[in-house]
C-alpha cells in the first residue's frame, strides 16, 4: 500500500461501531450523567463503564442491553457473579426492563435480555446473542486465568460488548489491558509494547513511559469512561455523596506462648507465612471479640472472614448468623445472600471472594472483619457492599486482629493510600478526554512538522525518514550507517511516523520495509549499508515466553527481500556483568544458576551488520585513513590501510568497543525521554566509515538522533 495509507492504518483508533439514540428516548429513571454515558456506550458499540459502587451501573447496563436488543432484534446476554443475577432481575423489574435467568443453552425468544453466572458460560451458545454485558468485569483481572481467556475468545464474534465494574485498580494496568482486549481496541501485549516499560528485574511491574502518558489515557478514553462521582464528568453531585465511614481497629491481646518456637512470648509476625500462622492461632480470641461487638447492636451485620475456621468459630458463637461458604450449593448461596438483602437474615458470615463483588447491601451499615488478608482489593470491595451511594446511614466497620499479626492493618492502610492517590491521578488524566467524549466534543491532533538545515558539507533534515530518503536521487549514496529503532521500545516520540511507536513486532516490520526499499534505491551499485542492532529479550507478560527474539535476523531478511546482499557482520562484545546490573535479567542472575540453570543464558551482544547492493562500484574505496600515532581522536591520510589495523577490523568479534565513547547526550535528552537517548558508540562508526567510504563520499544516516554518524563523517 501507499506509505500514507499505511500511516493512516497505523493510527491508534477505535472507531464507533454502534448507533445513535436520542437522549430523550432513554429510560426516565436515568440521571443526566447516566443518560449521557449510556448514549456514548451505545454509539461506541463496544465500551467499558468504570463507575464506582452505587453509581448506577446496573441500570446503565440494563438500558444499554435493552437498546441493543431492540436495535438488532436479537437477544443480549449479561454475565454476572452468583446471586447478582437475581439481584439484577429485581432491579430490572423496578425500572420496567424484563430480564430472564438463563439456566442452560435454551432461552425464551420473547425476552430481549438474559442473564447467567460466569460459571455457566460454558453452557451458553453465544452465537445466539448480538450483545454481551460483563457485570463486575474485574473478573478479567486474572489475565492468565481460564475464565478470562474463555470470555475474550468466545466474545470476539459478538458485535456489541459492554464491560461494567467499579473503578479498576489504577496501578493494575493488566486489568485495563484485558478490558481493552475484550472490547477489541488492542490486545494486552500490544498495549504493553506501545505504552509501557518495566525497570530492571521487576519484569512483572509495568509503568507508563514518560511521554506516553497523554496518548495512553487518550486511547483509554476512546473505549472507557471512568467516574467516581458525577462531578468527575462535569455534572453536579447532588445526592451522590457518601455517608461517613467510621473505622474501628480492634486488637485482641495474646497471652498464650507458642511452644513450637521455644520462646516465652510470641513475637509479632513479620512475613506472610508468619501472619497466616498467627491468624490460625488467634481465631478463637478474634471470634469472641466479634461476638461481643455484634451483641451490642441489634441491626444487620455482615462479617467478613478469611479462613473457613474463622467462619466456623463465628457461627458457633453467634447462633442467629448464617454462613455462605464455598462448599454450599449455588442455590443455598443465592438464597442466603438475597435473604440478607431482604432482611430475612440479621447476620451473614462469608468471604470477600464469595460475596465481595456486586451485592447491594445498603440495608446494612455494620461490618466486621474477623479475618483480614493482605489483599486491598478484597478489603475495598467488601466495605463497598454497605458503604456505597444509596446508603443513608453512617457506616461502622470493625477490623479485629490479634496483636501478633504484625503489620497487616498497616499494610492495607498503605495500599489504600496508594490506591486513592493513583485513582485520583487516573481520574485527573481521563477527566478531560472523558468529558469531551461523553458530551460529544471533538479532539485535536498534533501537527507534523519538517525542517531542513544545511552547512558546509552537510545537510540535516527533521521529519519522517521514509519520506526524507524517498526524496533523494537514485544511486546517490556511497555509504549508509545507523542504528535503527529496536522495534517497539517506544523510546523516541509519540508520533505514528516513529517506527518505535508500534503495537506489535509485525507492525514495526511493515513500517521498516518502506525505509529498506528506499535505502536500496538510493545506494550506489557495489556500495554498502551498515546497521547496528542487538537481539531482543522477550518477557512473559508481553510476549508470553522468556527468551530472545532474533531481531538481527529479521532485519537481514527485510533487506535481502529488498535486493541487498548479506555482506558481513561483526559481533560486538558486551560485559554480561554490566548487563546484569542494569537489567536484572533472569538469565544473567547468578542465583538462577543455583535454582535452575536451564533458564540461565549468555549476555546479548551488539552487531554491526553490513549489506551490499549488487553491481560494480564506480568509485573503489582504497582504505585511505588510519589513526595518527598515539592519537585516537584524529586521522591522517596514508594511501593504504595498515596490516595491523586491517587484522583488527577483519576480526568477526570486536572486543575493544568502549560503550561510553559516545557524543555527550544528556543535554539533548527531552524531559519525558525513557531509558537512554541511544547514542551509537563512535568506536563502532569510525572503523566502518574508515573501511568502507572515501573522502567526499556521501554518507547517509536515516536515524540522525544526536548526529553521531554525521559527526564522524565530518571529522573524517
Amino acid at each position: 500500500m501507499e506509505y500514507s495509507t499505511f500511516l493512516k492504518d497505523k493510527e491508534v483508533t477505535n472507531p464507533d461501531t454502534g448507533f445513535e439514540v436520542p437522549r430523550a428516548e432513554l429510560n426516565d429513571s436515568l440521571f443526566d450523567f447516566q443518560r449521557d454515558i449510556v448514549r456514548w456506550a451505545l454509539k461506541r458499540g463496544r465500551a467499558c463503564i468504570f463507575a464506582d459502587c452505587g453509581m448506577g451501573k446496573t441500570l446503565m447496563q440494563l438500558e444499554w442491553a435493552h437498546r441493543v436488543s431492540d436495535s438488532t432484534n436479537n437477544p443480549v446476554l449479561i454475565l454476572a457473579p452468583l446471586a447478582v443475577s437475581h439481584q439484577t432481575i429485581r432491579e430490572g423489574e423496578k425500572f420496567g426492563i424484563k430480564v430472564e435467568l438463563l439456566e442452560d443453552s435454551e432461552y425464551t425468544p420473547d425476552f430481549g435480555i438474559h442473564i447467567t453466572n460466569y460459571e455457566k458460560l460454558h453452557k451458553v451458545d453465544l452465537s445466539q446473542f448480538s450483545g454481551i454485558v460483563l457485570d463486575e468485569s474485574s473478573i478479567l483481572k486474572s489475565y492468565t486465568g481460564k475464565i478470562r481467556n474463555q470470555i475474550i475468545k468466545s466474545c470476539q464474534s459478538i458485535p456489541f460488548r459492554l464491560a461494567c465494574t467499579a473503578t479498576p485498580a489504577p496501578n493494575d494496568f493488566m486489568e485495563l489491558g484485558n478490558h481493552a482486549e475484550f472490547v477489541g481496541s488492542m490486545s494486552r501485549t500490544e498495549m504493553l509494547s506501545m505504552f509501557f516499560v518495566h525497570d530492571g528485574g521487576e519484569t512483572q511491574k509495568w509503568r507508563l513511559k514518560g511521554h506516553a502518558k497523554k496518548d495512553f489515557w487518550k486511547w483509554v478514553c476512546s473505549w472507557a469512561v471512568m467516574i467516581r462521582k458525577p462531578s468527575d464528568l462535569g455534572y453536579e453531585d447532588k445526592d451522590f455523596k457518601l455517608p461517613s465511614l467510621k473505622m474501628h481497629n480492634i486488637t485482641t491481646s495474646v497471652t498464650e506462648s507458642d511452644s513450637a518456637d521455644g520462646l516465652l512470648f510470641r513475637l509479632p509476625a513479620s512475613t506472610l507465612s508468619e501472619r497466616q500462622k498467627e491468624r490460625k492461632l488467634t481465631i478463637d480470641d478474634r471470634a469472641e471479640e466479634c461476638a461481643r461487638i455484634v451483641a451490642s447492636d441489634s441491626g444487620q451485620w455482615v462479617i467478613w472472614c478469611n479462613l473457613n475456621d474463622e467462619a466456623k468459630a463465628i457461627i458457633d458463637k453467634i447462633p442467629d448468623a448464617v454462613e455462605v461458604s464455598g462448599s454450599h450449593s449455588d442455590d443455598v448461596k443465592t438464597e442466603r445472600m438475597l435473604g440478607f438483602s431482604s432482611g430475612k437474615y440479621r447476620i451473614i458470615v462469608t468471604k470477600p471472594k464469595i460475596a465481595g463483588h456486586g451485592m447491594n447491601w445498603q440495608n446494612c451499615n455494620k461490618a466486621a472483619f474477623v479475618g483480614l488478608s493482605d489483599s486491598y482489593e478484597q478489603y475495598y470491595q467488601a466495605i463497598r457492599r454497605c458503604w456505597r451511594f444509596g446508603q443513608t446511614k453512617e457506616v461502622d466497620c470493625y477490623i479485629i486482629t490479634a496483636e501478633t499479626e504484625g503489620a497487616v492493618v498497616r499494610n492495607i492502610e498503605r495500599k489504600e493510600r496508594d490506591a486513592l492517590e493513583m485513582a485520583a491521578e487516573m481520574v485527573s488524566n481521563m477527566h478531560v478526554y472523558n468529558e469531551k467524549n461523553i458530551k460529544g466534543t471533538s479532539r485535536t491532533k498534533g501537527e507534523y512538522k519538517v525542517k531542513s538545515t544545511t552547512g558546509k558539507g552537510w545537510n540535516a533534515n527533521l521529519g519522517d525518514c521514509v519520506e526524507g530518503v524517498s526524496g533523494l536521487e537514485d544511486n546517490s549514496v556511497d555509504f549508509t550507517v545507523y542504528s535503527p529503532p529496536f522495534a517497539s521500545l517506544y523510546t523516541y516520540s509519540n508520533s505514528d511516523r516513529d517506527m518505535g511507536n508500534c503495537k506489535s513486532n509485525e507492525e514495526f516490520s511493515e513500517h521498516f520495509k518502506y525505509l529498506a526499499s528506499e535505502l536500496f534505491r538510493v545506494t550506489k551499485p557495489g556500495r554498502l549499508m551498515s546497521f547496528h542492532c542487538m537481539n531482543l529479550p522477550t518477557s512473559k507478560a508481553r510476549d508470553g515466553v522468556i527468551g530472545i527474539r532474533d531481531f538481527r535476523g529479521e532485519l537481514i531478511k527485510i533487506f535481502e527481500d529488498c535486493g541487498f546482499i548479506f555482506h558481513s557482520e561483526v559481533c560486538i562484545w558486551k560485559d554480561p556483568v554490566t548487563a546484569m546490573q542494569r537489567t536484572k535479567a533472569l538469565g544473567l542472575l547468578h542465583k538462577q544458576v543455583k535454582k535452575d540453570s536451564c533458564m540461565s543464558r549468555q549476555g546479548i551482544p551488539d552487531y554491526l551488520v553490513t549489506m551490499r547492493k549488487d553491481g560494480v562500484n564506480p568509485n573503489p574505496v582504497a582504505g585511505e585513513f588510519e589513526w595518527c600515532s598515539g592519537d585516537q581522536s584524529t586521522f591522517k591520510q596514508t594511501g593504504n590501510l595498515s596490516i595491523d589495523i586491517w587484522q583488527r577490523y577483519a576480526s568477526p568479534v570486536w572486543m575493544d568497543i568502549n560503550p561510553s565513547n559516545t557524543l555527550q547526550h544528556r543535554s539533548a535528552r527531552e524531559h519525558d525521554d525513557e531509558r537512554h537517548i541511544c547514542p551509537l558508540q563512535l568506536d563502532v562508526i569510525e572503523p566502518a566509515m574508515q573501511l568502507w567510504s572515501n573522502e567526499r563520499d556521501t554518507v547517509l544516516s536515516p536515524f540522525m538522533g544526536i548526529a553521531s554518524e554525521g559527526h564522524v563523517a565530518m571529522k573524517l
